[in-house]
């Protein structure tokens, strides 16, 4: 199946509570519609160095600052295909570029430490990547639930809510069972606006009226700042599919 593999657009993250879900699910139902996936839920290993390299530099808010990370939007078996993103952004703008390997062989991949699978530009990057930072491994699986609608207008809008998010240090895998210490209080939700335009008026309007504002929220940083400092396990390292 095709898949988009690059993205440039501006990412704005919105802290709110159910009900004011409600009413923007309310608001956007003569302007979008839920993607062909409906209801999903993402599951993400994150990788970093052994000192957390990545994570640190994201949460001071620098410019510029880039994460790696493997995903699959199902529970994955050894041939269900999984993404493998180079997630970067400076200036405010999101470019995030990916890769797709069966899951077996993205941890053979891993397992071998060889080049990139695929010989593509994005796999040059990711090639890269690995020898500049040179002990990235598996450190954290995070898991969430996922709604998200694309604009019926054709442009690129689109807006995501997230809930029950998830994150753990053990079963770094993308075959298991989802389960973690809980990120966020269970009444809130994340909603996300991806765009690489203005955000549309009757969207405005309605964040306006709820009272709802543009924050600063990184799944993986909290899950450092909560789960990491201080206590680091030992199982972080360990990718497998079983």
């Amino acid at each position: 199946m095709a898949y988009q593999a690059v993205f440039k657009r501006y990412e704005m993250k919105y802290m709110m509570t159910r009900r004011q879900r409600r009413n923007i699910l309310e608001a956007m139902l003569p302007y979008m519609k839920l993607d062909d996936f409906g209801h999903t839920t993402i599951r993400n290993v994150y990788f970093d160095t052994d000192s957390y390299i990545l994570v640190r530099r994201s949460i001071e808010k620098p410019v510029y600052k880039e994460k790696f990370r493997i995903r699959s939007y199902k529970q994955a078996e050894a041939q269900d295909n999984v993404f493998i993103e180079l997630k970067k952004k400076y200036d405010d703008v999101v470019y995030k570029r990916r890769e797709s390997l069966s899951q077996l062989e993205m941890l053979e991949w891993l397992a071998r430490g060889t080049p990139f699978p695929k010989a593509t530009q994005i796999g040059n990057e990711i090639d890269y990547f690995f020898r500049l930072y040179q002990t990235l491994n598996p450190k954290v699986f995070l898991s969430y639930e996922r709604e998200a609608f694309y604009a019926l207008d054709g442009s690129d809008f689109r807006v995501t809510f997230d809930e029950n998010i998830l994150a753990r240090q053990e079963e770094l895998s993308l075959s298991r069972e989802v389960w973690g210490e809980p990120l966020m209080d269970g009444d809130m939700v994340l909603m996300e606006i991806k765009t690489s335009g203005a955000i549309p008026l009757w969207m405005t309007h309605t964040l306006a009226q709820e009272k709802i504002y543009k924050t600063s929220f990184s799944k993986y940083g909290t899950a450092y700042q909560k789960m990491i400092c201080g206590h680091q396990t030992e199982t972080a390292g360990k990718v497998f599919i079983a």
